[in-house]
């Protein structure tokens, strides 16, 4: 079933969940570790994130360095069939500009299509490490918006080979993300909204937003979309902090804020424990504000831990 179906049922707000494909030569069993616990909640989908080669330089015997392409999480689109297969819910695989060539992003929706998925989110994708910023792939696209019109074509039966003849349109619902304190390469908050308006014209049919941990942000991020004529359902994300270290790494990874409040009670944990029990506090907290405000569904970046994500779910749901 498609995100924005399950959203029309629901009577109430629905919990939704996104997880790390393992490390490679790692086994699927940690992915089921994670998720056993959090389908009591019955979650309508699981999203599955798709990470992109990164280069390493190898020494090689005559001591010049070899450049090799890596790819340490690998099987996004395995992964989806295989939680299909074993818990009966639909998955919606991220799909990114950045490692793809436009045939490349054909065959992966193929294969997608072929096992009844019918969920995408498009994502651009972040710059690798070796990279100061993002740079497209050869033959692929610079921008989401570009990926989600190949999308979208698909479902109208658009393939890049133009002398295909009654082709099977494929029937994916579109994903894309939103960034209730903009996107980082932004300029600012207007033309962010502008550059989201261009994903929602050209055809996606819900909006993920960046985690965030004030709800205000959300809630303006939310007005000022419906008054840019931007009317498809805004799906609020949230990550409990869990660690010390989080109130650096989570500001310079995702560039966001994190409230003063917040700062103060994890300042005072000794140990990780508390700083884990003050996240699972703060995002009840949020959870019970965004339902009051009426979000269709709460999805959570488990981040390859659930347990505490679990504590906050098990109070609502």
């Amino acid at each position: 079933m498609k995100v924005i179906e399950h959203i029309k049922k629901a009577k109430s707000t629905l919990f939704s969940f996104e997880i790390l494909p393992p490390l490679k030569g790692k086994s699927i069993n940690s992915i089921y570790e994670s998720l056993d616990p959090l389908m009591d909640f019955k979650p309508p989908f699981i999203d599955v994130t798709y990470h992109r080669e990164e280069y390493v330089y190898k020494k090689r015997g005559d001591g010049l360095l070899e450049r090799r392409s890596v790819r340490k999480r690998p099987g996004t689109v395995g992964i989806c069939a295989a939680i299909m297969n074993k818990y009966q819910v639909d998955t919606v695989p991220h799909i990114i500009c950045g490692g793809f060539n436009k045939e490349e992003t054909e065959n992966a929706l193929i294969d997608l299509d072929f096992l009844g998925v019918e969920n995408v989110l498009v994502l651009r994708g972040d710059p690798i490490k070796s990279e100061t910023y993002f740079t497209a792939e050869k033959g692929g696209h610079r921008y989401a918006s570009d990926l989600l019109t190949q999308v979208k074509g698909m479902n109208q039966g658009i393939y890049l080979d133009e002398d295909l003849r009654n082709s099977s349109p494929t029937s994916f619902c579109i994903g894309v993300a939103g960034y209730p304190e903009k996107h980082f390469e932004s300029a600012n908050m207007k033309s962010d909204i502008h550059f989201l308006k261009k994903k929602v014209d050209a055809g996606a049919d819900y909006i993920v937003t960046q985690m965030f941990f004030d709800n205000q942000k959300y809630f303006d991020f939310v007005d000022l979309c419906r008054e840019n004529n931007i009317n498809i359902p805004i799906i609020p994300g949230l990550k409990p902090i869990s660690t010390k270290k989080q109130l650096t790494l989570l500001p310079q990874r995702f560039h966001l804020n994190l409230p003063n409040l917040l700062v103060d009670e994890v300042l005072k944990c000794k140990h990780d424990d508390q700083v884990r029990q003050v996240g699972v506090d703060w995002s009840k907290q949020q959870v019970k504000e965004l339902i009051k405000f009426g979000a269709p569904c709460i999805h959570f970046y488990t981040m390859g831990r659930s347990d505490n994500v679990q504590k906050i779910v098990s109070n609502f749901a």
